[in-house]
């Protein structure tokens, strides 16, 4: 269990434990709430067509963003690369540096055409529409927008799986601010966020993993 939840999970036994006789009831529903925090809540996959095949990421982002960020790509999709194949057995990912070099040295229209190209048999692409890292000038608070398409390479250019995720707002209740942090070390935090949000499509996982987001932005 990670720490942040172990301490969420005392908090809410210390409260159940100082609870009146007279509020028996209230320190049971306590005490499920501390067991929920301790166990989590498993979430089904929403796409399961990436077991035993080999597969490429490839993040694309717009081009006003590529060149204001031109490595938020590239880390982005190294991060979910890592994530589905930590998290999927059997699955096979193409090497990150592969999908870069092949994306930079050519021209390509759609996902389905690269996939063919670096002989993968799924992609996952990531379209980058937003990011960035600033509420304001003092204060961070990442904002993203990524549509998710998949590709069956070998059964033509419709997408088998298509969703325009929520907008990834990190931290999610309130901005921090940026002189507690270095810049390069909020955007990393947020990018492993966002790599979570989208790889969570592909396996079944922990819905709470996130719980604490605005504490651990600042650590």
């Amino acid at each position: 269990m990670d720490r942040n939840r172990m301490q969420l999970a005392k908090l809410v036994f210390g409260l159940a434990l100082v609870v009146s006789p007279l509020a028996i009831t209230t320190g049971c529903n306590l005490m499920a709430t501390a067991m929920y925090v301790v166990s989590g809540q498993n979430t089904p996959a929403e796409f399961t067509g990436l077991k035993d095949k080999r597969v490429a990421v490839v993040c694309r982002p717009v081009t006003a963003l590529h060149f204001r960020d031109s490595s938020v790509s590239r880390d982005l999709g190294k991060q979910v690369s890592q994530l589905l194949e930590r998290n999927i057995s059997k699955i096979e990912l193409i090497d990150q540096r592969e999908v870069f070099e092949w994306a930079d040295e050519n021209t390509w229209e759609d996902y389905a055409e690269i996939g063919k190209a670096l002989g993968a048999d799924m992609v996952v692409g990531i379209d980058l529409e937003e990011f960035d890292l600033y509420e304001g000038q003092t204060l961070y608070q990442g904002r993203a927008n990524v549509r998710l398409l998949v590709y069956d390479v070998n059964h033509g250019r419709d997408p088998a799986f298509e969703k325009n995720l929520p907008q990834a707002v990190y931290p999610p209740n309130a901005p921090i601010p940026a002189s507690d942090n270095q810049e390069s070390h909020f955007r990393r935090k947020f990018v492993g966020y966002l790599a979570r949000q989208i790889a969570h499509h592909f396996y079944s996982h922990d819905s709470t993993v996130d719980f604490a987001n605005d504490s651990t932005a600042v650590h």
